[in-house]
């Protein structure tokens, strides 16, 4: 057991109210229209399409949704053309951020990227200026109620996993990323049913927010950057300290 951030459970509960606004599905639409554009329409031939259709079944989009997705996007001569970018940065506090964008305007994209950072306390950063504090992992989010610790620790040695982390109401098991679809077809084949399966970077030390102004701050950023259209996924290396817990908008 180790401590990683809680931000995945965060990001897990947020999810729900994101989807309502109609960002997640339109984001996970990009990513599936970029995975059959790169490696074509057949997700058992195409690790990232299959990744993208997991994201969407976590997310409830409807199959419908995902079929006309995978059939558009086969079918385009034209259309948008994405540029994939990792922009970095730091938030509030010291707080270390860092993005992934699919966009087919970059200009667009720096700049609500730069004026989220700058509107919250926090600068863009250089590339490669925080990306060395995070690796990337295979991530399962188990609800606790599937089995005990014990249990699961059994079950994820055996998928070949590498870490178990409490998370609240969640267990999150780690693994190695070359090893996500390995631990995945574990888990599926023992019937260990958990709630978001996904591939993130995640920080190898966290900090610790003890001030209600910084901690706002974060969450400020965060919302600002997933709100943008541009920006698939966002990871940050923080903790709320529950001693201000309740005092964080």
């Amino acid at each position: 057991m180790s401590g990683h951030n809680k931000w995945s459970t965060i990001k897990h509960k947020k999810g729900a109210a994101d989807a309502k606004r109609g960002k997640v599905f339109t984001k996970i639409i990009k990513e599936i229209t970029v995975a059959v554009r790169l490696g074509g329409p057949d997700p058992d031939m195409n690790p990232r399409l299959r990744m993208a259709m997991l994201s969407a079944k976590s997310s409830s989009m409807p199959l419908d949704n995902v079929k006309r997705a995978i059939s558009k996007a086969s079918g385009e001569s034209g259309g948008a053309i994405y540029l994939e970018l990792v922009y970095e940065g730091y938030g509030a506090g010291g707080v270390a951020v860092i993005l992934d964008v699919l966009t087919d305007n970059k200009n667009r994209a720096v700049s609500e990227i730069r004026h989220a950072f700058s509107r919250s306390g926090g600068n863009l950063g250089e590339s490669g200026s925080v990306a060395w504090m995070f690796s990337k992992k295979g991530s399962f989010l188990i609800p606790k109620s599937v089995c005990s610790e014990e249990v699961l620790m059994e079950h994820m040695l055996n998928a070949g996993a590498d870490d178990l982390v409490d998370e609240g109401d969640y267990f999150q098991v780690l693994c190695n990323y070359t090893s996500f679809e390995e631990v995945k077809n574990y888990f599926d084949e023992n019937k260990i049913t958990y709630e978001e399966a996904t591939l993130s970077m995640i920080p190898a030390n966290n900090v610790t927010l003890t001030d209600v102004k910084e901690a706002n701050n974060v969450l400020k950023l965060i919302n600002m950057l997933e709100d943008c259209d541009d920006v698939q996924n966002v990871y940050a290396n923080f903790e709320i300290d529950d001693s201000i817990a309740d005092e964080v908008e």
